[in-house]
């Protein structure tokens, strides 16, 4: 489990295949800290150290997790967010993150305040997530990147399908506001309209939604 607050960053050093899997071989920030079966968020994404070895360390994604996330997307150079597990004795400064990227998002449009930034994200939606739990409400939490963030403006809209004059598409979005710590220490500061990123929705209101359908 995780608490949406990241550590460090680190840098992709090399990306090996192997069949659908991809291994991920990074520079870690944190090496005397980091141990084989060891999980690490990145970007939001709960990964497992298969081999480390002096300040670098590597983790595997298979197949479904590329498809659902944006570390398929990853190029060596890049830098992406870690946060270690949790201790049961730490403070929970976020809130509850499983390490469970539900879809990818996309960056629409970024706005510099006086101070401070404002991004906002579209994502596929559709009654049936809705259902899951997989929304966000005003003043709740999310977890994006691996950053636990407060939700603002979300939104439900549909739009018309590309390519087609007659199907509509189900679409949701969420804004949220980057203070300048955070958009130092976390690659929100390279995140550009058309960025692809992680989104894990809040695990309470996946358990109050399913319990509802349910009920229903």
């Amino acid at each position: 489990m995780f608490s949406g607050i990241v550590e460090a960053m680190a840098q992709v050093v090399r990306i090996d295949c192997e069949g659908t899997n991809k291994h991920f071989t990074l520079r870690s920030p944190f090496p005397t800290a980091l141990g084989i079966d060891q999980s690490i968020a990145h970007n939001g994404v709960c990964l497992t150290v298969v081999k480390h070895e002096g300040d670098l360390y590597t983790v595997t994604a298979m197949q479904e997790t590329l498809r659902l996330t944006n570390l398929d997307e990853l190029k060596v150079g890049d830098w992406v967010n870690l946060e270690k597990a949790m201790s049961a004795d730490k403070l929970l400064d976020g809130h509850i993150v499983q390490g469970h990227v539900d879809c990818k998002a996309v960056c629409t449009a970024v706005e510099e305040l006086d101070g401070s930034w404002k991004y906002t994200f579209e994502y596929p939606s559709s009654q049936e997530m809705i259902r899951r739990g997989y929304f966000c409400v005003d003043k709740g939490s999310v977890c994006i990147n691996g950053v636990s963030l407060t939700v603002c403006e979300p939104q439900q809209f549909t739009r018309p399908a590309a390519g087609s004059d007659s199907a509509i598409e189900e679409w949701g979005s969420v804004s949220v506001n980057i203070i300048p710590f955070t958009h130092e220490v976390t690659n929100f500061k390279y995140i550009k309209v058309g960025s692809p990123v992680n989104i894990e929705f809040d695990i309470i209101g996946k358990y109050l939604a399913r319990f509802a359908s349910l009920v229903h």
